[in-house]
C-alpha cells in the first residue's frame, strides 16, 4: 500500500489545501491505487497535473492562465498538459511559455530560442531562453496565474529550476500567482551529493544556493524558496505577498527510481533522451567541462560513454577501476558517433544504486586529467572557459586547488566536506518536504 508523508497545510498557503476533508480523501485514493498496483496497473502514481485534472482544474476555475511547460510536460498517460489544458472547458488558457530547448525540446543547449505561435493551439509562445529570461510585464499583462509543468532531473545546472526561479521572481512582482505541478525528481529524493555553489558563480546553470544534485522535486524547491528569505532575487515584501500554489504527487516517496513510478520517460532536452543519461548527467558532465574527455554526446549513450584522447579503452577502465568509485562498472565498448566514425571507450554501468555516489565520477575524471595531460589544462585555461567551468561547479576552492595541485590531484577530502555540507543542506530544507 502506498502512503503519503502527512504535510502541515499551514506551509502550502495554497487554496488547493484549505479544507482538510478534501485532503483526506486524497489519502484515501492513493490507498486505493496501492492495491490496484499488486495487479500490476500503471501508472503507480499520480503527477501534478494529474491530480489537478481530477479536481476539475479548481484552482484555475475564472483565471487566465498561462502554461511553462516542454514536450516532457505530460499526464501519467502520456498526453502533453498543453493539450490536456486547452481541451478542458474549466481552462482558460491564454499563453504558453517555453524554457531552454523551447516548447518542443528541439532547441540545442545555449541556443537562444524565438517566440512563435503554438501550431496545436495557435497561442503564442514566449520564450523563456532568447530575448528575456524572465517573464516581461507585458507578457503577463495579461494572466492571473502562471502554471509550471517542468520535468526536472534533480541536478542544480539544468537550467528549468532556474526558469522556474525566473518566473518566481516576476509573476510575484507583478501579482501573478505562479502554480507548481509536481513531478518526480528522476534521481529520487535521498540523494544528495556534490559540492554546493559559491554566491560569485550563481548564474542562469546555478541559479539556487543548493547542492550539485539537490535530492528535491521542483515544487519542494519552489516552497523553500518562496519561504526563504534571500533564494529569490525580490524585496522580502514582494517574497511574501507573492502567491505560490502547489499541486502535488500522489503515491510518490523519496526512495522511489523512476522504474518504480510506472512512469514512461520523455526526453526533457535533446542530450537526455532516456533514463540512462539523466543518471549520467551529474555523474560525468562536470568531469569534461575541461581537458581530453569526451562523455558520449553525439553517441547512443550521453553522459554514459567516456573515451580520453590519448588513451586507449583499456588504459581507460584500468584507471577508472581502480579508483574507488563504489557501485560502478566499466564495459569497453565501440559505438558509433553522430558524424559516421567509430569510437571505442568505456560505458558506465550502475551495478548498486545505494552505493553509487551520483557525482565522484565527475571529478575523478577531473584527476585523472590533471595526471595525464603535460601541461595543466586548469591552470592553462581560457577565462571564459575557466568562468563557465566554476558556473557549473560552483566551488572556488576546488578550482583553486586545480590550478595549483598539478597532478597531485586527490579528491578525497573535497568529498568528505561537500557530503558535510549536503548533510547540513538536506536537514536545513527537512521542513519544505512534501513527501
Amino acid at each position: 500500500m502506498l502512503a503519503l508523508k502527512p504535510i502541515n497545510l499551514t506551509k502550502l498557503h495554497s487554496p488547493l489545501f484549505g479544507c482538510m476533508p478534501i485532503f483526506t480523501l486524497c489519502l484515501v485514493l492513493i490507498s486505493f491505487v496501492g492495491n490496484l498496483s499488486s495487479l500490476h496497473c500503471k501508472p503507480m502514481i499520480s503527477l501534478g497535473v494529474d491530480f489537478l485534472e481530477q479536481r476539475k482544474f479548481d484552482l484555475l476555475k475564472g483565471k487566465r492562465v498561462g502554461l511553462l511547460t516542454h514536450p516532457a510536460g505530460r499526464n501519467s498517460s502520456g498526453k502533453s498538459t498543453v493539450v490536456v489544458f486547452n481541451d478542458s472547458p474549466h481552462v482558460n488558457l491564454v499563453a504558453l511559455f517555453g524554457p531552454e530547448h523551447g516548447i518542443y525540446g528541439d532547441e540545442k543547449a545555449s541556443v537562444p530560442v524565438e517566440d512563435k505561435i503554438d501550431h496545436r493551439t495557435g497561442l503564442p509562445v514566449y520564450s523563456l531562453y532568447g530575448k528575456y529570461r524572465k517573464p516581461s510585464k507585458s507578457m503577463l499583462s495579461n494572466l492571473d496565474c502562471l502554471v509550471v509543468d517542468l520535468q526536472d532531473v534533480g541536478v542544480r545546472c539544468y537550467t528549468y529550476i532556474s526558469c522556474m526561479k525566473y518566473v518566481m521572481e516576476s509573476c510575484f512582482a507583478e501579482g501573478v500567482e505562479v502554480v507548481i505541478l509536481d513531478r518526480p525528481n528522476p534521481l529520487g529524493g535521498v540523494k544528495v551529493a556534490g559540492p554546493m555553489i559559491d554566491l560569485e558563480w550563481i548564474s542562469y546553470v546555478g541559479a539556487f544556493p543548493i547542492p550539485f544534485v539537490h535530492g528535491l522535486t521542483i515544487a519542494e524547491i519552489a516552497l523553500w524558496a518562496k519561504k526563504t528569505r534571500g533564494v529569490l532575487n525580490v524585496d522580502d515584501h514582494v517574497r511574501k505577498r507573492g502567491k505560490l500554489s502547489i499541486v502535488p504527487m500522489m503515491g510518490w516517496s523519496r526512495e522511489m527510481t523512476w522504474p518504480q513510478t510506472g512512469l514512461d520517460w520523455f526526453p526533457t532536452s535533446p542530450n537526455i533522451p532516456h533514463l540512462d543519461a539523466v543518471a549520467g548527467y551529474p555523474m560525468t558532465g562536470l568531469g569534461a567541462q575541461l581537458g581530453k574527455f569526451k562523455h558520449g554526446i553525439g553517441t547512443e549513450h550521453p553522459f554514459r560513454f567516456l573515451s580520453y584522447e590519448g588513451k586507449s579503452a583499456q588504459e581507460l577502465k584500468k584507471a577508472l577501476d581502480q579508483s574507488g568509485l563504489d557501485g560502478l562498472n566499466f564495459r569497453i565498448k565501440k559505438l558509433k558517433t553522430s558524424s559516421g566514425d567509430y569510437l571505442s571507450g568505456v560505458y558506465v554501468v550502475i551495478t548498486d544504486w545505494k552505493k553509487w555516489s551520483p557525482t565522484k565520477l565527475a571529478f575523478v575524471m577531473m584527476q585523472l586529467t590533471a595526471l595525464w595531460e603535460k601541461t595543466n589544462p586548469f591552470l592553462s585555461a581560457k577565462k571564459s572557459d575557466v568562468t563557465l567551468f566554476n558556473k557549473h561547479v560552483g566551488s572556488s576552492d576546488w578550482w583553486n586547488y586545480l590550478v595549483n595541485a598539478g597532478k597531485d590531484v586527490r579528491i578525497d577530502p573535497f568529498i568528505k566536506t561537500w557530503k558535510e555540507e549536503s548533510a547540513e543542506f538536506s536537514n536545513s530544507v527537512s521542513r519544505y518536504r512534501l513527501y
